[in-house]
């Protein structure tokens, strides 16, 4: 239901093609210009309601938050840019705008543009929201450059004179990104030092990726409060990186790692290294789901926990992992959060503090347990070389146009000794 402050059409299902379509359920935006947030997510707007809309949402100059997510279902691939650019073009004035979600619409190559166009230019942003939008790792490298540009231009406008907010979140999961954008992704997090919030999960970020986006891209990121990267492969190399740079999140409050290999190969000694250094006393939720933690792997959370270096942890989520359910220190763990939500007094919900539900744990017999130990430096050995062929395949995509420069002056140099050989005025050879 609108109100003053927020007209929406949330999740009714409309399909509007024409103004005529629209004109009927947008007469609260034609008679009001102070809405400050506007919901129009859940419906599916072609190009002219799209035009429609346009000049009624730049007339909404207090607009602080607006919903376009799962907007276009059904339309044609053709349909979108135009629409799209309608919508976005007409944002771009509003000055209060801060919040915009786009999630559930197709933004691959053949449609980002006109996103492209509005990230580079609207200084106001501070939270971008992009889930599910198939963008892929070519068109998601114009995204973050898009935002690098971005920052860019929010300095300018600093150095102007201007109050200027920090982009301070960023979401954008759910997007197949893979290793091959994280370059483009670094660059992007560090021009935008000042992010609180970044989740990008189920990405397809491969361990080489991993190991960039960290090192080079989100290190530089101290006031990094929330981090989601789930469903991704991390495995040593990843966990590594992980720990090297985890120490320097002081304000981080949630962590989430699951599904991402991360307790194989060491991954899970080198997590608790970092933790157990003391430098994320804030840090509130830990999730590790299905990360092929055992039993060794618990204990050496079960160990940080107890020498208090996590103590405002009261969410630490482990399910999916291979430990037994009755191990003492699971046990232990589930403990001291009750006690810590009890000294807390907190009435929030259940999900928010203890341990999550152990529905799917796959105990590891000792058998598992020797052939595990057996073979842990033989997999580690091979998961290098792995990420070390990854590493060359960049290399070489990296090096084709020197490549070919080289060749070019190799025939240079050629040419140049033969003609070296012959005067000047073509009387052949010189003696």
């Amino acid at each position: 239901m609108s109100t003053p402050e927020t007209f929406t059409l949330a999740d009714l299902g409309l399909k509007l093609d024409t103004a005529a379509d629209t004109e009927k359920h947008s007469s609260p935006l034609s008679s009001s210009s102070s809405h400050t947030n506007i919901l129009l997510n859940g419906n599916t707007f072609g190009p002219p309601a799209c035009t429609h809309l346009a000049p009624l949402l730049s007339a909404q100059t207090s607009l602080h938050t607006i919903n376009l997510a799962d907007i276009f279902t059904s339309r044609l691939l053709a349909e979108i840019p135009p629409a799209l650019s309608s919508l976005l073009t007409s944002l771009l004035p509003l000055q209060k705008l801060e919040t915009i979600d786009l999630s559930d619409n197709a933004f691959g190559l053949n449609t980002q543009a006109p996103l492209v166009e509005f990230l580079r230019k609207h200084v106001p942003l501070r939270v971008l929201i992009l889930n599910n939008n198939g963008l892929g790792p070519e068109a998601g490298t114009k995204i973050a450059d898009a935002l690098s540009e971005l920052a860019e231009k929010k300095e300018k406008a600093r150095k102007e004179g201007k109050e200027v907010l920090n982009l301070e979140t960023v979401v954008c999961g759910r997007n197949r990104l893979e290793s091959g954008s994280m370059k483009a992704w670094s660059r992007c997090f560090q021009k935008n030092r000042d992010l609180k919030v970044v989740k990008m999960v189920q990405n397809g970020i491969r361990q080489p990726g991993i190991e960039v986006l960290l090192k080079e891209g989100l290190a530089g990121c101290e006031k990094l409060e929330v981090l989601d990267l789930q469903d991704n492969t991390f495995t040593h190399v990843g966990a590594g990186a992980l720990a090297g740079v985890v120490t320097g999140w002081k304000e981080l409050r949630e962590l989430g790692v699951g599904d991402s290999l991360l307790g194989r190969k060491g991954g899970m000694r080198m997590l608790c290294e970092a933790l157990e250094k003391g430098q994320n006393g804030k840090l509130r939720v830990l999730r590790l789901q299905y990360n092929e933690i055992d039993g060794r792997g618990v204990g050496m959370l079960h160990e940080v926990v107890k020498k208090g270096q996590l103590p405002q942890l009261r969410r630490l989520e482990l399910n999916g992992n291979k430990f037994s359910e009755d191990d003492v220190r699971v046990e232990t763990l589930k403990v001291l959060l009750d006690e810590r939500r009890e000294e807390a007094g907190d009435e929030e919900e259940e999900g928010e503090w203890g341990m999550d539900d152990f529905s799917d744990l796959e105990e590891e017999s000792e058998d598992e347990e020797e052939v595990s130990s057996e073979k842990e430096e033989e997999m580690e050995e091979e998961e290098e070389r792995e990420a070390k062929a990854e590493q060359i395949l960049r290399d070489v995509e990296e090096e084709e146009g020197m490549n070919v420069s080289l060749e070019q002056d190799e025939e240079v140099d050629a040419l140049a000794e033969r003609l070296g050989k012959t005067d000047m005025i073509g009387q052949g050879p010189k003696p």
